[in-house]
């Protein structure tokens, strides 16, 4: 019995290992829908795309399959919540930065820095000094407006729209360790939120979502998790970098009074190249017009 029952259990661990690796080589379209009194100034529907944790991948030559499906989406805005290289990797950043400054020739691009991005500027030491600064310079020259504890401000149709791009202390991404952000901690990275417009928040780490919904965000969006991993239905991410199981946050789109966070699953793997029930995803965010039933 005990041999039937170790040969099963080894059956359905191959099959999980199978399963996982099979899944690094794809990426899904996910889409979400969201309608808030805010909308009420749109025309007509918008939509926005989501990237984020790409790690250097690349789907096809030069990312070819990645960059045709985000343009079959006709997206009105591509919001890019950071990780899109690896920063021990910059060898070969290149890709990442290719496919990162063809997108404004779509729609325009807003980026907010991951950890990997941070790593680059805070600790040249380690890399080449020179790097972060022909990468910034490559996303400015190409269109990309990359927000470092900076804002931008737009408009669709009616509505009026600022986004900021959050750049958290590294120290805050330390594994193994419960780290504590609140409210004012976003203030001193940003300033106040503005109440006069659509306050769009890139901020790479989900985890500090209810520091960012006090601070007056309508609308984060990050990554950073790479949806927990392994996913189990019901139940979402497994695990987060800092070793926190089951985090609220891990891959889905959550409404809270009109707040909004929608977190990527991510596009690449680091670290755990493993991903399962967990397929990596470009995120379509369609915003609906808003009408008063009568």
């Amino acid at each position: 019995m005990w041999i039937g029952i170790i040969a099963a259990l080894l059956l359905i661990f191959l099959l999980c290992l199978a399963e996982g690796r099979r899944e690094l080589k794809f990426f899904k379209i996910t889409r979400y829908t969201l309608r808030v009194p805010a909308f009420e100034k749109l025309d007509g529907e918008k939509k926005i795309i989501l990237l984020a944790d790409l790690h250097n991948k690349s789907y096809g030559e030069h990312n070819s399959e990645l960059l045709d499906a985000i343009q079959r989406e006709k997206p009105d805005l591509i919001l890019i919540a950071g990780d899109m290289l690896v920063g021990k990797d910059v060898a070969s950043y290149g890709e990442a930065l290719d496919f990162v400054t063809r997108l404004p020739e779509i729609c325009p691009v807003y980026y907010g820095p991951g950890n990997h991005e941070q790593r680059l500027k805070e600790y040249p030491e380690k890399y080449e000094k020179s790097v972060y600064r022909k990468f910034k310079n490559e996303l400015s020259r190409s269109g990309v407006h990359y927000l470092e504890n900076q804002k931008a401000e737009m408009r669709l149709d009616r509505l009026d729209i600022r986004v900021d791009g959050l750049e958290l202390p590294m120290h805050t991404y330390e594994k193994f360790k419960k780290h504590s952000v609140d409210e004012a901690d976003i203030r001193r990275c940003l300033g106040r939120a503005d109440k006069d417009k659509y306050q769009i928040l890139l901020a790479h780490n989900p985890v500090y979502y209810s520091a960012y919904k006090a601070w007056g965000a309508d609308l984060t969006v990050s990554g950073h998790l790479h949806g927990g991993i392994v996913r189990i239905p019901g139940l979402g991410g497994v695990i987060t970098p800092q070793a926190v199981l089951f985090p609220k946050y891990s891959g889905e789109m959550t409404v809270e009074e009109n707040q909004a966070i929608a977190v990527s699953k991510g596009l690449g793997t680091h670290t755990i190249n493993l991903r399962f029930c967990n397929f990596a995803e470009v995120v379509v965010i369609k915003l609906l017009p808003y009408r008063e039933k009568k």
